[in-house]
């Protein structure tokens, strides 16, 4: 029997909106469309921009470590996707990285918003029920895997279900997982030990826009209009010079057997040539028109979204202060920090749930001490060496523990006795316990 709904192989209905279903679709379509239409020319690409040039910010000077070895395993092993992860988090809203065991540690895959379906979600806005899909072909045929989180107490009940077809665009039948080489080690039904779907949640900061439930969305949801006005608007100027070129109008009768004269400058009209002769047009471009009103979409977007004066409009435009482009620069870096903050969070909890799943596969043994520290470097609302500074003079006036400082300074956390006594261990070997 075919398939043809991933809620009807699920046996479960998908909690999220139809409001936010078009909307995850448009997003993604923003990001990865290329072909030009007759009423768009999306080759400024402006979602792929501000994706590209944020994420870049964010990982600029970046730096994560943990003082134990787990800590470390865990965070090497994030740090392979994270700019794809946030990447992708910045253009659905939300992604999720799924460990599983490799060697003595783990690994993680990407499960963007666009594969995964919510069954449901608890108060905090964590999905408690969901269904992803990890789609492959082989041979003549495609392959859909299906699998099922859903959390029952104290317990994570897992099921597996593939799917295959010679379309595409359905699921096709259920098979048996051995069917593919890639999934005969799956079982088809499992239980572990969890409080949670076993998944790791990158969820954008912004308030959600479109139907206002907890669902994360795009960096650049609420500027989507504004980009399809951009494209519509590079539509219009190229078909502006299109149409701009020269045209000379001539009988048909006249280039008959001529060579050379047909193409983009002649035009032969289906007339007598003593009624038509010979009418030379040239129409006036009015491409500043065009180019003013880019320029003013391309700023709101940088206003919605939250980037910089500049990055992808002129910052130089004679109409803007520099009060204004100041101004933008600090809501720019606050957008940065809030996704070192999302990721920061999702650092946390990578390191909390592989150290459940190495409790409940055996694995090596798990430390106590599960901190962790990172350093993102000097950004533009301050500056590391003032900072430090400043922390030495306050340790100098008695305002400050110097264990905090130090702390402070290397990456180590400090906040509790045991925390600071092993900077004191480190840094301060006069000062004893």
């Amino acid at each position: 029997m075919n398939i043809y709904s991933y809620e009807e192989a699920f046996g479960a209905w998908d909690k999220t909106t139809r409001a936010m279903r078009e909307a995850i679709a448009n997003w993604f379509s923003l990001y990865y469309r290329q072909k030009e239409t007759k009423e768009a020319d999306p080759c400024q690409r402006v979602a792929y921009a501000i994706v590209s040039k944020l994420t870049k910010t964010v990982f600029g000077e970046y730096n994560a470590t943990a003082p134990e070895a787990f800590g470390k395993k865990v965070i090497a092993a994030m740090d392979k996707t994270r700019k794809e992860a946030v990447q992708l988090a910045m253009i659905g809203g939300e992604c999720y990285l799924k460990p599983y065991p490799e060697g003595e540690g783990f690994g993680f895959t990407l499960i963007p918003r666009n594969r995964i379906l919510i069954f449901a979600r608890n108060a905090a806005g964590m999905p408690t029920d969901v269904g992803t899909l990890e789609k492959t072909t082989l041979g003549r045929f495609y392959y859909t895997l299906l699998e099922r989180r859903r959390v029952e107490g104290d317990t994570l009940v897992l099921e597996n279900r593939l799917y295959r077809s010679l379309n595409p665009d359905t699921l096709g039948s259920r098979v048996s997982l051995s069917s593919h080489p890639d999934y005969a080690a799956l079982t088809e039904s499992g239980r572990l030990p969890l409080n949670s779907v076993g998944l790791v949640q990158l969820k954008t900061p912004m308030a959600n826009c479109v139907d206002g439930s907890r669902e994360g969305v795009s960096v650049y949801a609420a500027a989507a209009g504004l980009i399809d006005n951009i494209d519509k608007n590079e539509a219009q100027l190229c078909g502006e010079f299109d149409r701009g070129q020269s045209r000379i109008m001539v009988s048909a009768d006249l280039l008959d057997g001529e060579q050379g004269l047909t193409g983009n400058l002649f035009v032969g009209l289906d007339e007598a040539a003593e009624q038509v002769g010979i009418t030379i047009f040239s129409p006036t471009l009015r491409q500043e028109s065009y180019l003013a009103r880019k320029q003013e979409y391309l700023r709101n977007v940088e206003s919605v979204v939250g980037l910089k004066r500049g990055m992808l409009s002129d910052a130089n435009m004679e109409d803007r202060t520099a009060t204004e482009i100041a101004s933008s620069a600090g809501d720019y870096n606050l957008t940065v920090m809030d996704f070192q903050d999302m990721w920061q969070e999702a650092l946390g909890q990578g390191i909390g749930l592989c150290a459940e799943l190495s409790r409940i596969y055996g694995k090596e043994p798990v430390p106590e001490d599960l901190s962790f520290c990172v350093d993102w470097g000097n950004g533009v609302l301050y500056d590391e060496d003032k900072t430090w500074e400043s922390y030495r003079q306050m340790v100098a006036e008695g305002l400050l523990k110097p264990e905090i400082a130090l702390g402070w300074r290397f990456q180590m956390p400090a906040d509790t006795p045991e925390e600071q006594k092993k900077v004191r261990s480190k840094f301060m070997p006069q000062a004893g316990d």
